[in-house]
C-alpha cells in the first residue's frame, strides 16, 4: 500500500497574492537563520538550526497567487540514522481562492510515516504552518526561529537531551525484549536484573565508567525508563554527571514497522561528558541494539 505524504491546510481571510508573498518570506515564518534568496525561481537557499537540522533548498516553481514549490537538494538531521531522508523531497504550497479568502494546502512529497523523522517533522510543520505562517498572513507577524533559539517543543527537546531513534521490521514486543536484554547490547559488566519494575542493575566498563540504574517505569511493548541512582565517570572532572538523569526507551508502531526512540534525559550539550557519551550511545543504539533486534546478536562497538 502506498504511504501518504504529510499534508495540512489552513484557510485565511486574505487574497491569494498576500498568502503567496507571505510564503516566500521564509525568514518571516520559518527561521531567521536562512541564507540566500527565497522568492525567485531557480534560486538556492540554505536553512540551519544549530547542529540539529540543516538543508539546501531550490525554488523550482513559482506561480504568483497559486503555487510555490521547493526541492530539497541536501539535508542533515542530527537525530536520525539515515540523512537521505528529505533529500529530493518536494515541498508544495498550493493556493486556491475561496469565497472568504484563500485555502492554502501544504504538502511535503516524500515525508511519509516510515521516515524515522516523521513524528517530529510533521509536528514541526504543523506548528509552522498553523501558527507561524498563519499569523504572518493574518497579522503581519510570524513566530520564526530566532537565531540560535529553538522554536518548537520538539526542537527544544532535540537541542537539549540527547536523543536518537531507529526503525526496524520487528514487532514492539521483540524490541521491548531486546531493550531489557541489557547484557545483549550494552557491552561491559552488568550486575543485577533489568527486566521488571524496580529492578536495579549496575554497569561497569573497566575503571572508566560505573553507573547504577533502577527501572522506574516499565510498560510492556511501549516504554522503559531507568533512573541513574549512582555514577562515576573517571574521564571528566565531575564524575557524577549521570546521577539523577533518566534513560528512556519509547516504542511505537509506524506503518507496520517499529520505532524505538532513545533519550538520555539530562545528557545535554553543556555537560562535560556530552560529546563522548552521546557518541557512545549512538553506536550502542544504532549498531549494537539495532543488530540485537534485527539479527539476535548485539555488536561489539568499542
Amino acid at each position: 500500500m502506498t504511504e501518504k505524504n504529510y499534508t495540512t491546510s489552513i484557510r485565511v481571510d486574505r487574497p491569494p497574492h498576500e498568502v503567496f508573498d507571505a510564503i516566500n518570506n521564509v525568514r518571516g515564518w520559518w527561521s531567521e537563520e536562512i541564507e540566500g534568496v527565497t522568492d525567485k525561481l531557480n534560486e538556492i537557499w540554505k536553512y540551519r538550526y544549530e547542529d540539529v537540522h540543516s538543508l539546501t533548498m531550490q525554488v523550482i516553481e513559482l506561480v504568483p497567487g497559486k503555487r510555490v514549490v521547493w526541492r530539497v537538494l541536501d539535508n542533515y538531521f542530527s537525530f536520525v540514522k539515515d540523512n537521505s531522508e528529505w533529500v529530493a523531497n518536494t515541498i508544495l504550497f498550493e493556493l486556491s481562492e475561496t469565497e472568504n479568502g484563500t485555502l492554502l494546502q501544504f504538502t511535503q512529497d516524500g515525508l511519509v510515516p516510515s521516515y524515522e523523522c516523521y513524528d517530529i517533522c510533521q509536528n514541526a510543520w504543523t506548528t509552522y504552518i498553523h501558527k507561524s505562517l498563519y499569523n504572518l498572513i493574518t497579522t503581519g507577524q510570524g513566530q520564526p526561529n530566532a537565531k540560535g533559539k529553538p522554536q518548537t517543543e520538539d526542537e527544544k527537546k532535540l537541542a537539549s537531551d540527547y536523543t536518537v531513534a531507529i526503525l526496524v521490521d520487528q514487532s514492539p514486543s521483540e524490541v521491548f525484549a531486546a531493550v531489557n536484554n541489557v547484557r545483549g547490547w550494552w557491552q561491559g559488566e552488568i550486575d543485577g536484573s533489568s527486566t521488571k519494575l524496580n529492578d536495579e542493575f549496575s554497569y561497569r566498563m573497566k575503571d572508566i565508567h560505573y553507573s547504577r540504574q533502577k527501572l522506574v517505569e516499565v510498560i510492556p511493548d511501549q516504554k522503559v525508563v531507568w533512573s541513574v541512582t549512582e555514577s562515576s565517570l573517571n574521564f571528566i572532572s565531575d564524575k557524577h554527571e549521570w546521577t539523577g538523569t533518566r534513560i528512556v526507551f519509547e516504542i511505537s508502531e509506524i506503518n507496520n514497522k517499529t520505532k524505538l526512540r532513545f533519550t538520555h534525559v539530562g545528557l545535554v550539550p553543556d555537560v562535560e561528558c556530552y560529546e563522548g557519551c552521546s557518541f557512545a550511545w549512538g553506536r550502542l543504539i544504532q549498531e549494537s541494539l539495532f543488530n540485537l533486534i534485527t539479527t539476535g546478536k548485539g555488536t561489539k562497538v568499542f
